[in-house]
């Protein structure tokens, strides 16, 4: 539902309806549509996982791993666009907290940006290496939540493709610049 909707598009009623069971019965399942909802992302979490892991292998330089990463993310999320929104519009009480399970899934991707910098910059810290981490992710996923805006701003994928490997490329120079 979420796929083919969006968030707002997830009704219990609905989804009772299409598994064959009473609206109360989901709630077997899951605690709340809180749950529900961070389910869905932790699957769509592995697929991204897996989508990205899919492409560490090829060029072995770090700068080159860093550019097939950040374009593979754009893809998944071109590809995957509900359910990648998903992700990030689901808001949950502030003072529900959020599970330690759910937490993990999202931190688990870091490693993928993570490695390669660590192999480009070794004299850093685990936690310079993680902020360095966590900033290249911001940037290319702000450009992609905005490129894949069907608004005013949205830009065809080649060329979201092509500013996104710039990107990367001009920020991994400009960090090894820095560094020497």
């Amino acid at each position: 539902m979420i796929a083919d909707r969006g968030l707002a598009g997830l009704k219990t009623r609905d989804l009772a309806r299409e598994i064959g069971c009473a609206n109360g019965a989901v709630y077997n399942l899951v605690a709340d549509v809180d749950e529900l909802i961070l389910r869905v992302g932790s699957r769509t979490l592995h697929r991204l996982d897996q989508a990205l892991s899919a492409v560490e292998s090829g060029e072995p330089s770090p700068q080159a791993t860093l550019v097939r990463i950040a374009l593979a993310y754009c893809d998944f999320a071109a590809e995957n666009l509900e359910l990648w929104r998903a992700l990030f519009e689901h808001r949950m009480d502030p003072d529900k907290p959020l599970p330690d399970w759910s937490i993990d899934d999202q931190l688990q991707l870091f490693r993928h940006v993570y490695q390669p910098l660590a192999a480009l910059f070794p004299q850093r810290s685990r936690e310079e290496l993680g902020i360095t981490a966590r900033s290249l992710f911001s940037a290319v996923h702000g450009m992609v939540a905005l490129g894949l805006e069907q608004k005013l701003v949205a830009v065809p994928l080649p060329a979201l493709r092509k500013e996104i490997a710039g990107l990367v490329r001009a920020m991994i120079d400009g960090l090894i610049a820095r560094a020497a």
